[in-house]
């Protein structure tokens, strides 16, 4: 039974990929919400420390290709198009490109492990509008969020294991992970399922490397000082673990699926640098990239629905 959708949809956030792209890009990511010229310099700053570029869209480029040559061959062989949030190609240019490639319907990937109105709302919302600016497009359906899918888990534990066997095999179980991701404030927090999501994907991990000694902690916060944030800090987990006596800790970043500037800089700079002044050694575990278990995920996540459609029944034919 042929799949009821035409082409497969990756959708994400975008970044920069050059330093002239740094300032338009952030104008864009802030465009609605006001923020201090001195903190748009400041992150601009963070850019030009990892390169002058983010490597997010090379990155999302090559889970596309590699999720393309996966579906393959396969009974669900689909076309893989990338649209991006903030930088090219914008969702908008990718719907009209698959308009005019003839697709109908694409069914939509959104490149976020963990639900929250900052992420599968909002791109949702975005897609939406860019249909709607174009008068006519393919229709979107989207795949179900795979926060707790055994090859997403899988995934991860093989990244957090490759860290892990740096440390000696008598302290691995003991060792401090700490999982990060995006802080949002509190109150978007409390109307979507972020926090359970990541919590559950924490303990899965943990789980299934045995870790014993595990904690969750949240990172590149941007909004005001007076509103209330998810917490605590990655910085203060590093200093709330040091003055517990550890010396070494593997930090991982499961709300990231790229190595892009908010875990190449807050992490392995910012992060690192808090560390080293206590006295502690920073591991950090890799995002799952194009990680061959984390495409499987892809496929798998993408197969289930195709098949899930493909089987609804038929409405029935009005009767005269």
């Amino acid at each position: 039974m042929a799949p009821s959708f035409d082409a497969v949809f990756l959708i994400a956030f975008g970044g920069p990929t050059s330093p002239e792209e740094i300032r338009p890009f952030l104008g864009r990511v802030l465009r609605d919400r006001p923020v201090a010229p001195e903190r748009l310099e400041e992150v601009v700053r963070h850019y030009k420390a990892v390169g002058g570029r983010s490597p997010f869209n090379e990155i999302t480029f090559r889970q596309a290709s590699a999720l393309e040559k996966n579906l393959q061959g396969s009974h669900f062989s689909l076309p893989v198009y990338v649209g991006l949030r903030h930088s090219r190609p914008f969702l908008r240019e990718t719907l009209d490109r698959m308009t005019a490639d003839g697709v109908k319907r694409a069914l939509g990937f959104i490149l976020a492990s963990h639900q929250t109105e900052a992420s599968w709302e909002r791109y949702q919302k975005e897609v939406e509008e860019a249909r709607s600016e174009l008068g006519y497009a393919p229709a979107v359906d989207y795949c179900p969020g795979w926060h707790s899918h055994p090859l997403f888990i899988e995934a991860w534990a093989d990244r957090l294991r490759a860290e892990l066997e740096k440390i000696l095999p008598v302290r691995r179980k003991t060792i401090p992970v700490v999982f990060t991701a995006h802080s949002v404030p509190i109150a978007m927090a409390s109307r979507s399922p972020y926090v359970t999501q990541i919590e559950e994907s924490c303990r899965l991990v943990a789980g299934r490397l045995g870790q014993e000694r595990w904690s969750i902690a949240y990172q590149s916060r941007s909004g005001r000082p007076s509103e209330p944030w998810l917490e605590p800090d990655v910085g203060m987990a590093l200093r709330t673990l040091a003055s517990q006596g550890a010396t070494e800790v593997v930090v991982a970043p499961i709300g990231f699926v790229s190595d892009h500037v908010e875990v190449l800089y807050d992490l392995d700079i910012e992060a690192k640098k808090i560390a080293e002044d206590l006295g502690v050694r920073l591991l950090r575990a890799s995002c799952p990239n194009d990680h061959p278990t984390f495409i499987r995920m892809m496929v798998e996540v993408i197969k289930t629905k195709l098949s899930a459609v493909s089987h609804q029944p038929k409405s029935p034919k009005p009767t005269s």
